[in-house]
């Protein structure tokens, strides 16, 4: 047995949602390596259990929006696929599989474990020459690799990990993706990759394969280890700024001052980082310091700042929905009659994800009061929130006609209104509630 020649292999990326269809299109697409500068020869498949998502990329459809149907249709070198039979012969393996929390927040890593029995299964029919290499770029705890992930596929494939015999082994490695859901201009090709192997040679072909097709380059870590964590930190970091922030806005209400007057302020400074208050939602800010927690603890350290930052964010919908509700009643306007027009509802702006979007939470607490809601959002999928969240989105909207409207995404659709659309959306009457603070200065609307 050998090692897999990187630029020249059969390449397999499990799980294409926003992380890996883009990622298995980079791949395919790549035909000069920008590490070796030597032509590269690789077949791609895209491997996904559910047909109808490979029925529909086939047909150059991708729902969530991430790729076009240009790009799709152009794409010649890759192959998609719901048959597992299909993965009998592949060199690398790319894991880019949803890793959720369940209803305690726990880290639920069912999809990820049965990716794992699924790639077993497979490498155990192999009749390569070579030992097969499988990359994890879910978000995962610091150790969920070597400890979880690498036991299964033992199991599965009768093959140990990381032997020097190579005739009766396979490596694995870990590279944190880093896609960013709606961001056209950072993409793949423009972010550094974080790269890591279960030793040196690996890590190296790693590092070949992915500097291959990713221009920004890439960052060798010591260990598979500090990759999973240095995801973690990222994604953490980011959630304990908001967080601040947002209980910053909580206390500049009850001052009664305006907090992006605050920010502005405080901007001034070279150092002052420039986070925003808002809603934090989706599936990795508001997921991956769980995965943290959830390691630590089982290590016997309860993390303070982290969950206390989580606290906060996870309040923060209802605080905005207790907020909306005492502005109603300020005005005596009765809930049953009461509409209310709610602008965006995924998680983030300009991507069609709805994943954990505290919009839907939002949503639902105002309909406990009874309130007439319409939804509004062009970029979001409707047989989807139909589906997912019982909710159903309606693009015709009245102007002056809303009790109350809350700009809860900042999609660019929405940025580009000017202040005479906003003028004739609203009436002085109108509790207008700006969470993004897009709405224009001149205004006056409730803001966070």
């Amino acid at each position: 047995m050998k090692l897999v020649n990187p630029d020249n292999c059969s390449v397999c990326v499990v799980g294409l949602g926003y992380v890996g269809l883009p990622l298995a299109i980079c791949i395919s697409n790549n035909k000069f390596s920008y590490k070796t500068k030597k032509v590269t020869n690789r077949n791609v498949i895209g491997y996904d259990k559910s047909c109808k998502r490979i029925e529909d990329l086939s047909n150059g459809i991708d729902v969530n929006k991430e790729v076009k149907k240009s790009i799709l249709n152009s794409s010649k070198n890759i192959k998609f696929t719901f048959h597992e039979d299909n993965l009998s012969d592949i060199d690398i393996f790319i894991v880019a599989i949803p890793t959720p929390i369940d209803e305690f927040k726990v880290p639920d890593l069912s999809s990820l474990k049965k990716a794992c029995i699924t790639i077993g299964k497979s490498i155990k029919k192999r009749k390569s020459k070579t030992a097969p290499i499988i990359i994890f770029e879910s978000t995962v705890y610091p150790g969920c690799t070597e400890e979880e992930c690498i036991p299964l596929i033992e199991k599965h494939s009768d093959l140990r990990h990381n032997l020097r015999d190579k005739s009766n082994t396979f490596y694995c490695g870990y590279s944190p993706e880093r896609i960013n859901p709606g961001d056209k201009k950072n993409n793949i090709e423009n972010i550094i990759k974080v790269v890591s192997g279960c030793n040196e040679e690996i890590t190296q072909i790693i590092d070949i394969f992915y500097s291959s097709f990713i221009k920004a380059g890439t960052f060798k870590t010591s260990g598979i280890k500090v990759a999973e964590a240095a995801k973690i930190i990222e994604n953490t970091q980011r959630d304990i700024n908001i967080a601040l922030i947002n209980e910053m806005a909580i206390i500049c209400e009850k001052i009664g001052i305006d907090t992006l007057d605050v920010l502005s302020a405080a901007s001034t400074k070279w150092n002052f980082q420039h986070f925003k208050p808002g809603l934090v939602g989706g599936h990795c800010i508001s997921v991956d310091p769980y995965y943290l927690t959830y390691k630590s603890e089982k290590l016997g350290y309860k993390p303070q700042v982290v969950l206390a930052g989580r606290n906060i964010n996870d309040d923060m919908s209802k605080w905005l929905v207790n907020k909306i509700i005492n502005e109603i009643s300020k005005k005596g306007i009765n809930f049953i009659e009461c509409t209310v027009l709610v602008m965006g509802i995924t998680f983030k702006e300009n991507c069609s994800d709805t994943r954990n979007s505290k919009v839907v939470e939002i949503i639902n607490l105002l309909n406990s009061y009874g309130l007439n809601i319409n939804i509004f959002d062009p970029i979001a999928d409707k047989n989807i929130v139909r589906d997912k969240y019982k909710l159903e989105i309606n693009n015709k909207f009245k102007k002056n006609n809303y009790d109350v409207v809350i700009v809860a995404v900042a999609h660019d659709l929405f940025k580009s209104y000017d202040l005479n659309f906003w003028q004739d959306l609203v009436t002085e009457e109108t509790i207008c509630f700006d969470i993004k603070g897009i709405v224009p200065r001149e205004m006056k609307v409730l803001r966070l």
